[in-house]
């Protein structure tokens, strides 16, 4: 293979156009094709990869947060506590691929990832599965109906550390959410429709109301929010028999993980759309590719290649590393594919904030 066209080598400097993206940008149909005819062999979610992955990280993160909390000197426990947010957010991006796997796919992993994951961490996956899906829908993509979707390159500059720095505040917001509004919710339905409504999804657009579950989900939400209310209570009782130490440490962890996983969410796409329906092919230059492996730190999961998962949305993360360098290959440089790969996430930030300093005040 051409190192030019390597993932590692994508042309990201002035060999490739920068266009802005808009809604009338026409699908490119050769990158479509391509897409789906190189990947086919590729499809299939591997649980070989996918259950070691999610429990190491899991377990490493926790026993690393155990650390933060039980450890002395101050210091040992701090740098426990500072370890535990890579394999916690780890652990918790697999949140994304629940919502794209096949029910039959990696039979027990959802139920898993929510019982070692999920429920701990007060993010049950009925809070992405199905809202995350009106995200890749061609119509409602970066429009008031997607709920995970800003138009922050189109927004005032303060906008962005505000979106980034909130949230640091996610932990109180869950506890609230499960440990107060749902029991509060049992008793009274219009509390009960309001947190649904409102406070059950991973939304990034305050103008997201969450519509009704469907009956064949009502059962298994149940689950997930019986168990993280449970949770949420036995967390808000600590204090009283354990001081508030492990909570207040066990909140500055996932608070610092919620606060990475925005930065990474800041930059996974270009956000600017105006609210109109896009194509296809508008979708995916919008979104972004960072080829580079060190990427694959601060996005691991297969979240650097987040264009060529939007062309793709059911390919496994385990296959977005050679899905992206064989369509990068049969497509060459300075194609519409590579004008979606960027050079890291600082240029990234750079890009969106010049974009927001024409709309001051």
């Amino acid at each position: 293979m051409n190192p030019a066209t390597s993932p590692d080598n994508v042309h990201t400097g002035p060999a490739v156009e920068r266009r802005r993206v808009h809604a009338d940008i026409p699908d490119d149909k050769a990158m479509l094709k391509a897409a789906a005819q190189l990947t086919r062999d590729i499809d299939k979610a591997r649980p070989e990869i996918y259950w070691p992955d999610m429990l190491v990280s899991a377990f490493a993160g926790y026993a690393l947060l155990a650390g933060a909390i039980l450890l002395e000197p101050t210091w040992l426990a701090v740098l426990s506590g500072v370890l535990a947010i890579y394999p916690l957010y780890r652990a918790l991006l697999f949140i994304h691929e629940i919502s794209h796997l096949h029910r039959d796919a990696l039979p027990g992993f959802r139920t898993a990832w929510n019982l070692v994951v999920g429920i701990p961490m007060l993010t049950p996956s009925l809070m992405y599965d199905s809202p995350h899906r009106i995200h890749h829908s061609r119509q409602r993509y970066g429009t008031a109906e997607d709920p995970e979707y800003m138009p922050l390159a189109l927004m005032k500059p303060w906008s962005l550390p505000f979106f980034v720095l909130v949230a640091a505040l996610a932990p109180i917001a869950l506890v609230v959410r499960w440990g107060v509004l749902a029991p509060i919710g049992v008793v009274i339905p219009a509390v009960r429709r309001f947190a649904w409504e409102r406070f059950s999804t991973l939304a990034i657009n305050p103008d997201f109301r969450r519509r009704p579950a469907d009956e064949k989900d009502r059962n298994w939400f149940l689950f997930q929010q019986a168990g993280c209310s449970l949770w949420a209570l036995f967390l808000m009782s600590t204090p009283f028999w354990l001081g508030w130490k492990p909570l207040l440490v066990a909140m500055a962890v996932t608070g610092a993980v919620a606060t990475f996983n925005q930065l990474r969410t800041l930059v996974a796409h270009l956000w600017e759309n105006d609210g109109e329906a896009m194509t296809v092919t508008a979708q995916y230059l919008d979104s972004v590719n960072v080829p580079h492996w060190i990427a694959g730190l601060w996005a691991p999961v297969g979240l650097r290649y987040h264009a060529t998962h939007h062309l793709m949305p059911s390919l496994p993360y385990h296959s977005l590393h050679e899905a992206h360098k064989r369509i990068s290959a049969h497509l060459g440089a300075g194609s519409t594919f590579d004008e979606a790969s960027h050079k890291g996430m600082w240029p990234l930030v750079g890009r969106i904030a010049k974009s927001t300093m024409g709309r001051r005040g």
